[in-house]
């Protein structure tokens, strides 16, 4: 029988979506904290260590059907076993990677898997070059095995590690072999029916939101140099520079309406009434 991914349990109880992305945040606190063997915490420090603030646990909380006692605080062993329990980490989900290239390998490697309630069943490519080569003791196999390595392993959540050129045709046939949930690391949007849950990792997104605060924290604002603007825009993505195309010709309009107004106002002022 096919297991129901976390997300979907999760929204069938009632707990909104912004409650169960923190969730990992406060787990991965609380695994902290028993691995230091501390026996309870109170909401303000593990606000503090997750990176909220001790209003928003609570009420996170609450949605667990968990309150804490007064004066003592949460028992940091108990809410690691409900967080676990509500996540559905408590059984072992079966995960196959598509696309083995450097982030595919390094993925394939990543210890943190087994630990948090995740097996890699298999490790999946097109490439002729790459199949049959080994990533973490597992050998690569050729996506025509997609479908039974699927049914097989009973295997709900697929990893994307593809170019995005290739992207959506993986994601077509994870969904048609009837993987329900999706991690999408190739830099792409992809397109997926109703019932199926898409995670997007896009680092590059991730690197120019962080550039962007660097840039305010310097107090720096870009200026243009003469013609620089120009190339700028030249190398820009064509989107953009419609964008930009359209902003210049609204601007030139209201420029040029603002002349004609300032014309009739001064010709009026100089012929008689």
């Amino acid at each position: 029988m096919r297991r129901t991914p976390v997300g979907r349990q999760t929204r069938a109880r009632g707990i909104p979506e912004a409650t169960v992305a923190r969730l990992p945040l406060y787990l991965r606190a609380l695994t902290a904290l028993s691995e230091r063997s501390v026996p309870t915490v109170s909401s303000e420090e593990l606000a503090a260590a997750a990176g909220v603030n001790s209003a928003k646990l609570r009420k996170d909380f609450s949605y667990l059907g968990s309150y804490g006692t007064r004066g003592v605080g949460y028992d940091v062993e108990y809410l690691v076993y409900q967080i676990s329990r509500e996540l559905g980490l408590t059984q072992d989900w079966p995960v196959v990677i598509v696309g083995i290239g450097n982030l595919g390998h390094a993925l394939a490697n990543y210890g943190g898997f087994a630990s948090r309630g995740f097996r890699v069943a298999a490790l999946l490519d097109a490439d002729p070059a790459v199949v049959g080569s080994t990533a973490a003791g597992l050998p690569v196999r050729h996506m025509d095995e997609l479908e039974d390595i699927v049914e097989s392993q009973q295997v709900s959540i697929g990893v994307i590690t593809t170019p995005p050129g290739a992207a959506q045709q993986v994601c077509d046939r994870l969904v048609e072999a009837g993987v329900t949930s999706i991690l999408n690391f190739a830099p792409t949007v992809l397109t997926v029916p109703d019932g199926v849950d898409v995670r997007k990792v896009d680092l590059s997104i991730e690197l120019q939101i962080l550039a962007f605060h660097e840039q305010r924290k310097a107090g720096e604002e870009p200026e243009a140099e003469p013609g620089r603007e120009e190339s700028m825009l030249e190398r820009a993505p064509g989107p953009v520079r419609a964008a930009a195309a359209k902003l210049r010709r609204a601007a030139g309009g209201v420029k040029d309406a603002k002349a004609e107004a300032k014309g009739d106002a001064e010709r009026s002022a100089v012929m008689p009434a």
